[in-house]
């Protein structure tokens, strides 16, 4: 599944140029043209990550991402402004800024940034592997968190989803799963699986766990 950028621009040639830079290198955009439009995206789609222009009509870009972080939002932002002074700099780390970048910049520089930005918000760290924003999950006391609350999976599930995490989209068949799942002496049951697979999705997204008729299933990285 391809991850998902807001890019709020107000200048229409730059947000086109950018927007279709990074759709050829396999990113969804989201455009916004001022911050009003913004906030609108990210209440009704997931975002991986926002580039913020700040001089934008009716609510400027410090502004909007301030506020997004006092509701408690941690989508990676990164600032791209003509906005080059110490001040500004600091301004906008201040609101909280994950990259700050100055007009004009080179296609090619936001596109490291942006990937460098990525791979350590949703990579995996301290043995932790972030599904999603605030969606954490523990392999090791094999507990999964959503924003620091524990979400209550059956043991089996949990099983399931470390599983799908140590083989990232490689099919897994239904035996293979069974002999995970189920120890010596159960009885596999294709039904119990599929309700541990609806559970899962309903946690995670249905995206990103792939049916594959008669064969398996398969977890599918963003």
């Amino acid at each position: 599944m391809k991850q998902t950028l807001l890019l709020l621009e107000d200048d229409l040639q730059l947000s086109d140029t950018v927007k279709q830079f990074l759709e050829l290198k396999g990113y969804a955009v989201l455009c916004a043209y001022d911050g009003h439009e913004a906030q609108e995206i990210v209440y009704e789609h997931r975002i991986d990550l926002m580039l913020l222009d700040v001089k934008v009509p009716h609510l400027d870009g410090f502004s909007f991402l301030k506020q997004l972080r006092e509701e408690g939002s941690e989508i990676p932002a990164i600032f791209i402004t003509s906005l080059n002074s110490v001040e500004d700099v600091e301004k906008g780390f201040a609101t909280g800024c994950d990259d700050y970048i100055r007009k004009p910049f080179a296609l090619k520089e936001l596109l490291v940034r942006i990937e460098s930005l990525l791979k350590r918000s949703y990579g995996t760290h301290e043995g932790k592997i972030v599904l999603r924003e605030g969606l954490v999950f523990d392999p090791k006391e094999l507990l999964l968190t959503d924003h620091g609350k524990r979400v209550a999976l059956k043991t089996k599930e949990v099983k399931l989803l470390r599983l799908f995490l140590q083989h990232p989209d490689e099919l897994l068949g239904y035996e293979r799963i069974y002999e995970a799942l189920w120890s010596y002496g159960e009885e596999p049951s294709g039904g119990s699986l599929r309700t541990y697979i609806k559970t899962l999705r309903s946690v995670i997204g249905k995206e990103r766990i792939e049916t594959v008729k008669n064969i398996g299933y398969r977890f599918v990285t963003q």
